[in-house]
């Protein structure tokens, strides 16, 4: 006959599925906490914002109301031409961040690889790297026009040193043991490569992609609103001209409201992308 003395003082973990919705039911808690507390960051964001032209801190002229620049905002998501100039920055984006990921994996495989090339280019990488973009602006101009491949060649420039450099690091943090073992036991370079280089190059690619995502985004506004092709960075100008400054605010926060969701996606990939690694593993486990 079992007493209370021999009733187990702990439940065993449950196994299988079960553990699974176990892990779930325990995540749960956390995430709505971080939900509500985000809500209540965005709260306290607007709240801020819309006290400092109250408060006469700011001139309302100069920095409209929370509650003004919303309302504008709320107006301009029922006009079709709004949507059509999302469209077309992130057409932009979506285009310059293809070129600069394909050029960048290439290159930073190849000149990560070989270890004359990377020598060779290191001293013309960290040239190159510092110039700011925008200084392209002009020659950009020069060569194409105001037109597309104009913004894309400022977009490509800054955002593939993004992804090229997190290749090279990730090509160099391929371990030496692991390598001598492959070449002892005669895999070939495409297999090397398959199941040595690439798998340890991933997770600085997923990092430098989502980094340049978001540069490739602000890249598009910014050359839209210096070059004058068409979508929000030319609204904004042409806002910021006419001194409509509730429509300004109202096409920043659109702009922000992108940025969060480009981030948000990527992250999401990068999750699923290295749901094996130890990085995410472990940040799941927290």
């Amino acid at each position: 006959m079992m007493t209370t003395l021999d009733t187990p003082l702990t439940t065993p973990p449950p196994a299988g599925r079960d553990a699974a919705a176990h892990t779930r039911a325990r995540r749960m808690p956390s995430t709505a906490r971080k939900a509500l507390l985000g809500a209540l960051g965005v709260v306290g964001f607007l709240a801020t914002w819309q006290l400092i032209p109250a408060l006469g801190i700011i001139d309302a002229r100069y920095l409209p109301y929370a509650t003004d620049t919303l309302a504008r905002l709320a107006t301009m998501l029922g006009d079709l031409e709004f949507y059509r100039n999302i469209g077309r920055t992130m057409t932009s984006w979506a285009i310059g961040l293809a070129i600069a990921l394909v050029a960048a994996v290439v290159l930073g495989a190849v000149v990560g690889l070989v270890p004359v090339l990377r020598r060779a280019t290191h001293t013309t990488v960290e040239f190159l790297r510092p110039i700011p973009s925008v200084a392209l602006i002009p020659l950009a101009i020069l060569i194409f026009g105001i037109q597309l491949p104009a913004a894309l060649v400022i977009i490509v420039y800054a955002t593939f040193w993004q992804i090229f450099v997190q290749v090279l690091y990730g090509v160099a943090d391929v371990d030496a043991v692991a390598r001598d073992t492959a070449r002892s036991f005669g895999l070939g370079r495409g297999a090397r490569f398959r199941h040595l280089v690439f798998p340890t190059t991933l997770p600085y690619l997923m990092t430098g992609l989502r980094l340049g995502a978001a540069v490739a985004l602000i890249l598009a506004i910014t050359a839209e609103m210096t070059i004058g092709v068409p979508g929000l960075g030319n609204v904004l100008n042409v806002a910021r001209n006419a001194g409509d400054n509730v429509t300004v605010f109202a096409v920043v926060v659109t702009t922000g409201l992108l940025g969060l969701l480009v981030n948000l996606v990527f992250r999401f990939i990068e999750r699923r992308t290295l749901s094996w690694h130890q990085s995410v593993r472990g940040e799941e486990v927290l």
